[in-house]
């Protein structure tokens, strides 16, 4: 197999997308953003889901990603609503991971700076640049951020120092779940 290379020697963009591991992504915010995507197609339907992913101009960077385009084939192409649902919340959620990593929201990538990095990387690569779309529809809607959403997503109580993120402790003590 012959692989293109880039101006600077190395493997071309599209390679190195694909070839991103993606296992550097915390599991802990995995978690939250998996949760905050379900509840909200839950409500609103995930029909709307794979549309979200296209409008957003995802389907370049997803196709480009190894891992992105065999879950993108299985949701495509399986006659379980169930597991097509699965298929596409399973690549929302690593997407807006890489995207508030890259982004540093709520200092997460104050409390992991190595995969802070590697999510900046990445989407770099992908010439994305500062946009955002994930982190715009679910944490931005159009007339007001979501409270709710913003709560889902304060990194766990212990980890983050005051130093990490001005204004960090305030924003996890505002939107505390359960408070």
């Amino acid at each position: 197999m012959e692989v293109e290379a880039d101006d600077a020697g190395g493997p071309a963009p599209t390679e190195r997308v694909e070839s991103a591991d993606l296992g550097f992504l915390p599991k802990s915010l995995i978690a939250q953003c998996r949760s905050l995507i379900e509840s909200y197609h839950e409500l609103h339907g995930y029909a709307s889901l794979p549309n979200i992913l296209w409008k957003a101009k995802l389907g370049p960077f997803i196709e480009s990603h190894r891992e992105f385009r065999q879950l993108l084939k299985k949701a495509s192409t399986t006659r379980s609503a169930k597991k097509s649902n699965e298929g596409f919340v399973r690549i929302a959620t690593k997407i807006l991971g890489l995207e508030i990593l890259a982004s540093s929201f709520a200092g997460w990538s104050a409390i992991y700076p190595e995969a802070g990095s590697q999510a900046q990387a990445i989407l770099k690569r992908n010439a994305r640049g500062p946009h955002m779309p994930l982190m715009d529809f679910y944490l931005y809607p159009p007339k007001h951020i979501s409270a709710a959403a913003i709560a889902t997503l304060v990194p766990p109580p212990g980890k983050l120092n005051p130093t990490d993120m001005v204004g960090a402790s305030d924003l996890a003590n505002e939107f505390s779940v359960g408070s």
